[in-house]
């Protein structure tokens, strides 16, 4: 069962950490993501050396050089600060497995320190912001995907839910197969692309069956997956990161 985490008060300063895929994809969520925060009154601390989190080589088996990628991350964060990273895949990294990845060592007690700080956007925007929005988009109808580490590795399967309800203009559809995987996982798409491409065909066959056009998730993995797929089908269900999709409509 993941463990009840403790919300602080809303604080001045954060450290926002990108994510290679928002880095190289979609650097507008990122953006985005900050903006929200800014908004907010937060200031934003991007540090500019930030890579990857290790979660690549850790999922797949090379631990070592996972180590060697998250101790450049923790270096990064050296002020008491929030952590937010606009992922749960890489949240749940860094917060779950960073400890992991650390212990016995003598980065143990900083790993785990890094570790208490992390805060998924979606998560940081409900229980630390308690973010009120006013939705300046015509109706709609959307689906949303949580992530595999969103949902299980951080417990937040109801936080992205929790931010559209507050869209006035929004209706939020569930998709019959939510808590299934989109066949993305990082490396699995590479080593198992054959049943990669079998769950992602049941994660769009289901949005599509919502009726919704449009889809919203907070991991840039799945969106990159499943909008892909429906790119590839030639369907014309279209796919955004939450922190675009809040900001779009609320700006």
């Amino acid at each position: 069962m993941t463990p009840v985490k403790c919300y602080p008060a809303k604080p001045e300063r954060v450290y926002f950490f990108g994510t290679c895929l928002i880095d190289l994809f979609y650097p507008e969520a990122g953006l985005d993501g900050i903006r929200l925060l800014e908004r907010e009154g937060i200031e934003v601390v991007f540090p500019a050396d930030q890579t990857c989190c290790g979660q690549p080589a850790y999922t797949s088996g090379y631990q070592d050089e996972a180590r060697a990628v998250a101790a450049a991350q923790l270096a990064l964060f050296p002020e008491p600060w929030p952590i937010v990273v606009p992922s749960g895949s890489c949240g749940g990294m860094m917060r779950t497995h960073y400890p992991q990845l650390f212990a016995g060592s003598d980065r143990e007690d900083q790993a785990n320190e890094v570790a208490g700080r992390v805060f998924e956007l979606t998560e940081f925007l409900v229980h630390v912001c308690h973010l009120q929005l006013v939705d300046r988009g015509e109706p709609e109808t959307v689906a949303m995907h949580t992530s595999c580490s969103a949902r299980r590795e951080m417990g937040l399967a109801e936080t992205g839910p929790a931010l559209l309800a507050k869209l006035g203009q929004v209706t939020l559809v569930e998709q019959a197969r939510a808590s299934e995987c989109c066949g993305f996982g990082g490396t699995f798409a590479v080593r198992h692309p054959e049943v990669s491409a079998a769950m992602v065909e049941d994660k769009t066959q289901a949005i599509e069956a919502t009726g919704a056009e449009h889809f919203v998730t907070s991991d840039c993995g799945c969106l990159m997956n499943i909008a892909g797929r429906f790119e590839h089908q030639k369907k014309a269900v279209t796919g955004e990161h939450i922190a675009s999709y809040l900001w779009r409509r609320t700006s």
